[in-house]
């Protein structure tokens, strides 16, 4: 939208503003403050990113999972990420950048994806930690953004959500079966709580106090509940599973309080969070490193798209001038 004289800067940040304060949603074409753009851009693209990188731990155990029914079921789900990655993409170019430009930012380390999928998948219970518990999460915080003040990635998270919690529901399933099954298996189960519940609680990002990005989220109507929030929501409903489960929440400090109305719980070890964002995570390196690979490897195929595609449109429009 162009500013003139009868419609200046201010007119349209009030319009801003008046839209956030109604719980309208901002559209691609309605005005925008530039901060508040570069933010979805970076919010958007973080969780596009996500979802692609994400195939990659359980997609390892595609060839070994136990079981024919589950390895289709863990196709399906891998597809699925595919998926939400292609949704969030198409949200995120609405906002005026390329899917191209944004793989750039990611393969060159200037965009970011969660620091959950740095970890390695060492069992087969690991597939279902994964699914019962970073999905479960990621469902806690996505659910608010269906809700988000943009609107393209607030529709995009409708489908997202419902779908997470189908790959959340198999993930319990797993630990479940495994959970009641043999000794062995029981132990599989709680070795994989062990190792993804701290990571799990941290997705939802620093404290409150220490997050540089919440406050103005809020106020712009992007998050509608902060990180700590969003933390004590999934540790409340979670505890009761892994109670069902007779699993054990490595967390010696985790009790019920009744004053709160909540659980508390023990101090996550931040320093550990900050190393793996920052690259330095079991597996940060092996995860972008094939993101990279397989995009270059894959270059044909999105050129011989392309190429389809244009001489399609060109097809089109010879028939429709012979019309």
């Amino acid at each position: 939208m162009t500013v003139t004289d009868e419609t200046t800067e201010a007119a349209l940040q009030e319009r801003f503003d008046a839209t956030l304060a109604d719980g309208r949603k901002i559209e691609p074409r309605d005005w925008m403050p530039e901060p508040y753009r570069q933010t979805m851009i970076r919010q958007i693209a973080q969780h596009a990113h996500s979802e692609v990188i994400g195939q990659q731990p359980e997609g390892n155990w595609i060839t070994r999972a136990p079981t024919l029914a589950r390895k289709a079921v863990l196709v399906a789900k891998v597809q699925d990420e595919a998926g939400h990655g292609l949704y969030l993409y198409s949200a995120c170019e609405t906002l005026g950048i390329s899917r191209d430009e944004l793989n750039r930012r990611l393969h060159e380390g200037r965009q970011k994806y969660s620091s959950i999928f740095n970890y390695p998948t060492l069992t087969w219970a690991d597939v279902g930690a994964i699914g019962w518990l970073v999905d479960g999460a990621a469902i806690t915080n996505q659910v608010m953004l269906t809700r988000t003040s943009y609107g393209p990635y607030a529709r995009a998270m409708i489908r997202i959500c419902k779908e997470e919690s189908f790959h959340q529901r198999q993930g319990f399933e797993i630990m479940h079966t495994l959970a009641t099954g043999t000794d062995e298996q029981r132990a599989m189960a709680q070795d994989a709580l062990d190792r993804w519940w701290w990571p799990s609680i941290s997705m939802f990002g620093p404290p409150d106090a220490e997050s540089v990005h919440t406050e103005q989220s809020v106020a712009w109507g992007i998050k509608l509940e902060t990180n700590d929030q969003l933390r004590q929501k999934f540790v409340d409903q979670t505890v009761p599973q892994a109670d069902y489960l007779g699993l054990r929440i490595p967390d010696p400090d985790l009790r019920w309080n009744e004053e709160r109305g909540h659980y508390d719980f023990g101090a996550i070890d931040w320093d550990d969070f900050w190393k793996v964002v920052r690259g330095d995570g079991p597996c940060n390196r092996e995860r972008l490193e094939h993101k990279r690979a397989t995009w270059e490897a894959g270059a044909w195929v999105r050129e011989a798209a392309l190429a389809h595609a244009a001489k399609k449109s060109g097809r089109d429009t010879t028939t429709e001038e012979a019309r």
